[in-house]
């Protein structure tokens, strides 16, 4: 299936890698996501005495040895850390060999909202407290948001396009959307695409129990995400990373390679109308959708799942649902949809490729994970959110959102693979 603007290449997922809150790898975050289970906790990486919230998605018990050399974990940022370790999970579940391609035919897109945040937090520590000279000279190169990238480029070998998108919470949707483009124009073989983020950090909690926008829920954290329902209070903010291998179908094809899925379409647009809150109606995220349809050469009627943005904010799920509405008209309700957020939390600017990996494996296991923590669903969220259970189904194409903060909007049209067992898991 091409687009039905008849350009460019098919797009082949052949990897995946996952470090989660719920789980490090593809079977252990896919038992978690089945079964129901949530990933929220306590916060545990400082203090968070005198916090109106004090519950996070922590990735716990990680050892970034096992994923890279004792000095390069010393001298990179967590956020680099989980990024690294997901891509080479990627790269090796794929089969893929970049160190033995032509330079060029491999690229990384590695996105993240926020880079290296408790890097500028710490140095900013040592500059008020020991002076200039004290700052660490690793800190520049810690704390910027393309370095995750160039850390996998470095690693993996992969000299192709080499890049980081920053869209806030659309980071990694529009990472894996930049990856596939890339692909469908003939500038590189395979993509390294996906996102990285490490942000429960003192300043980045703080700055968003400020904006009043996460849960407070701190004595049942397991509860907290509760997309959808009346009694959601906001978010809650997680770490993590999720890379995909992305690679041209021919070439996949001829290395007999295992194809997970493929990527069909995707399509970006702006709100034009807040810096925080969604447009109330939804017609920005409705464009990013339709466009991603359309590039996919696909209908509203072939949409069997999405995966929603679905924060658990009081205003960005209705407008969702209003957007899901309008781009899928009178089969709005009948289309399951769900928020895997109500497991793993909100990984900001890796939100979009574990969502986009959490399609892939519906479509592959015949299973749609559930929305859990819905026990009241709000009446003006009117859509079939999968309540609680995981819920046996055919999926063949799927859907993911990713909106983030300034309006930026990315949805992804995927494909289920070859091998896809529709039977259910």
């Amino acid at each position: 299936m091409t687009g039905s603007d008849g350009a460019g290449l098919r797009v082949a997922i052949t990897g995946m890698g996952l470090v989660t809150p719920i789980g490090t790898g593809v079977e252990a975050v896919w038992e978690s996501l089945s079964r129901g289970r949530s990933g929220i906790g306590p916060i545990t990486q400082f203090d968070t005495t005198g916090y109106p919230t004090r519950i996070a998605g922590e990735v716990r018990d990680f050892e970034p040895e096992l994923y890279m050399d004792r000095k390069t974990a010393r001298h990179v940022a967590r956020y680099c850390q989980l990024g690294l370790a997901a891509a080479r999970m990627a790269v090796e579940d794929s089969g893929l060999r970049p160190s033995t391609m032509d330079p060029d035919a491999v690229g990384v897109v590695l996105s993240s909202g926020a880079g290296g945040m408790e890097e500028i937090e710490r140095g900013h520590r040592m500059l008020m407290e020991r002076g200039v000279s004290r700052i660490s000279p690793f800190t520049a190169p810690m704390m910027i948001t393309d370095i995750a990238a160039g850390l996998v480029a470095i690693e993996l070998q992969a000299g192709g396009p080499n890049y980081a998108v920053v869209s806030a919470c659309a980071s990694s949707g529009h990472a894996i959307a930049d990856g596939f483009e890339v692909i469908r124009r003939g500038d590189a073989v395979a993509m390294i695409a996906g996102g990285a983020e490490a942000s429960l950090t003192p300043l980045m909690i703080g700055a968003f129990c400020q904006l009043s926008a996460m849960s407070r829920r701190n004595q049942d954290p397991a509860a907290a995400s509760r997309p959808f329902d009346v009694g959601r209070d906001g978010f809650v903010m997680s770490e993590g990373a999720a890379v995909l291998v992305l690679e041209e179908m021919g070439h996949a094809a001829s290395r007999g390679a295992r194809i997970w899925g493929e990527v069909l379409g995707a399509g970006a647009s702006a709100d034009m109308y807040h810096f925080t809150a969604p447009d109330p109606e939804g017609r920005g995220a409705a464009r990013a959708m339709r466009a991603a349809l359309r590039k996919a050469g696909i209908g509203p009627e072939d949409v069997d799942y999405v995966n929603a943005h679905g924060t658990s904010t009081q205003l960005g799920d209705i407008a969702e649902t209003l957007a899901l509405h309008q781009v899928l008209g009178e089969r709005a309700r009948s289309v399951p949809v769900s928020s895997t957020k109500s497991m793993t939390g909100h990984l900001l600017g890796a939100a979009g490729a574990i969502e986009a990996a959490a399609c892939v494996l519906a479509m592959d296991r015949g299973l749609v994970p559930p929305t859990i923590n819905l026990e009241d669903q709000d009446p003006q969220c009117d859509l079939d959110y999968v309540p609680n259970r995981a819920r046996p189904a055919e999926v063949r194409v799927s859907l993911s959102n990713s909106f983030g903060f300034g309006g930026h909007n990315a949805s992804l049209v995927l494909g289920r693979g070859p091998s896809a067992n529709a039977k259910g898991a």
